[in-house]
């Protein structure tokens, strides 16, 4: 059941293409959320954690801590199928400005991301294939140094064309950006039926012994564990565990690109699924890697998921490292898409400029939007590996930020528009909503509190208030210009 705003909206603004289904609204939330930290971080969650099965046991909750966010995107979504919808909503509820910020940050939050992604691509290329014999040449040509890390000329062209190539089918549409995303939840799902088969015919549940124990500093840098305690070790990752789930926000922000007669109860729960798939998919992997071999001589390397496969079949370290190689078009793909129509939103609010609300008529796809987040993508890989580091935290405090305006505006939204269509209800009603303020509070705390280990440091505050305060000009010049 399609809100009258939708439809409004679809009119004045040339129409988005609706093509999407279900399981693409799946795919596109289930690889953003995936990535390829599953292969290159698994051991220092293990650290961390004080083995695989603390680890498993933070990833479980992280998933059940966050379905409630899920539930409220879902019930919102379903309700007011909107690109961007975000923005709707805290616009709804709490006016212009807040839903202007909200919609800023999360630019922010998931847009930086593109990048990022692309640099993922060029640090496996170089590091990881570079490292392959007859594959030196790769790293032959050396670009220049940035911020200690080094760059490379042929992993930067060939990042650059995993990029060209996510760039271009975003500008297609909505529909060929979803086979894309498609094909590389299947290869994800490839790589961990591997990593599961390595595990059964050459692993032992014995290897993930003791269920807890402290680690020295190990290879690559890696701290070593500093909880005293499994239940310390269980919370020590569960604070990392939001940043690993960021992603499905993104399945809302194309809801309007939905194909006609999608069941929208069922779409309610798809964002839910995606979580708890995501749960599921790390569970396993941390499982197996953490049985291959003893989970202490595992978290030695520098990146264990691809050095233990490397120790016991050549070719089983190939194609994992080709499936971790793909592994970051998987999010770059569904944060362009998201991150294109938060700014669409936000041109037919009126709070960016008017170009921003066009969509091109043949393809339905944001035309200004994509353009800005194409040359903000193309950037990335020529920064080097350590450039956006500090944006890491950064990313993650704007996304919990906008799911907890969200969370705020569907309680709102229950007592301010009580007759508004919902083919999807929050399970639990208010005390479901309630749950989700609270996990989104609780996260934010974390971030924010001055003593916890995962709060901001001054860098990225800086980045934070930066970005804020150009936002708030070019708002106040979008403003002018409507004068």
């Amino acid at each position: 059941m399609a809100d009258k705003n939708a439809e409004v909206a679809v009119e004045d603004n040339g129409g988005m293409k609706k093509t999407l289904s279900l399981w693409n609204f799946f795919t596109i939330g289930f690889g953003a959320i995936i990535g390829t930290g599953w292969v290159l971080q698994v051991g220092d969650w293990m650290v961390v954690g004080g083995g695989p099965v603390p680890a498993m046991i933070a990833f479980l909750l992280g998933a059940i801590f966050l379905v409630p966010v899920g539930a409220v995107f879902g019930e919102l979504t379903a309700a007011i199928p909107i690109s961007g919808g975000i923005v709707e909503y805290v616009d709804r509820s709490f006016g212009r400005t807040l839903s202007y910020i909200t919609g800023w940050l999360l630019a922010l939050g998931n847009g930086i991301l593109c990048p990022w992604e692309a640099i993922a691509i060029s640090t496996l290329v170089s590091e990881m294939f570079g490292s392959l014999p007859g594959l030196e040449w790769l790293r032959a040509v050396k670009l220049y140094t940035i911020l200690g890390a080094d760059v490379y000329l042929f992993p930067t062209l060939i990042a650059l064309g995993f990029a060209v190539y996510v760039i271009f089918l975003n500008f297609r549409g909505a529909s060929s950006a979803a086979k894309l995303q498609a094909f590389l939840t299947k290869a994800l799902l490839c790589g961990m039926l591997l990593a599961m088969g390595v595990s059964l015919f050459t692993g032992s549940p014995d290897n993930a012994m003791p269920v807890f124990s402290q680690v020295a500093g190990a290879g690559g840098g890696k701290a070593a564990t500093e909880s005293s305690s499994l239940f310390a070790g269980i919370v020590s990752v569960l604070v990392l565990t939001p940043f690993f789930y960021a992603g499905f926000d993104t399945i809302p922000q194309q809801a309007e690109e939905a194909a006609e007669g999608l069941n929208w109860n069922k779409f309610g729960k798809i964002i839910s699924l995606a979580l708890l798939a995501a749960g599921g998919f790390y569970m396993v992997c941390i499982y197996s890697f953490g049985t291959i071999l003893d989970w202490h001589e595992f978290v030695k390397s520098p990146v264990p998921a691809l050095a233990c496969l490397k120790g016991i079949n050549m070719l089983l370290y190939l194609a994992m490292l080709v499936i971790a190689t793909l592994g970051p078009m998987g999010p770059m793909n569904s944060f362009y898409g998201a991150t294109s129509r938060i700014m669409l939103a936000m041109g037919r609010k009126g709070q960016l400029p008017e170009q921003f609300a066009e969509v091109d008529p043949k393809s339905g796809a944001p035309k200004l939007a994509c353009v800005v987040l194409g040359a903000i993508t193309v950037v990335g890989p020529f920064l080097g590996k350590n450039m956006l580091i500090p944006l890491t935290n950064v990313s993650a405090l704007a996304f919990i930020f906008s799911c907890g305006m969200v969370a705020l505006a569907c309680l709102r939204m229950r007592f301010t528009e009580p007759d508004l269509p919902r083919p999807y209800e929050v399970p639990g009603g208010k005390f479901g909503i309630g749950l989700a303020i609270a996990a989104c509070a609780i996260i934010i705390g974390l971030l924010v509190i001055p003593f916890s280990p995962a709060s901001l440091n001054m860098v990225e505050w800086s980045i934070v208030i930066g970005w804020l305060a150009v936002g708030l000009a070019l708002m106040a010049f979008t403003n002018s210009r409507k004068k």
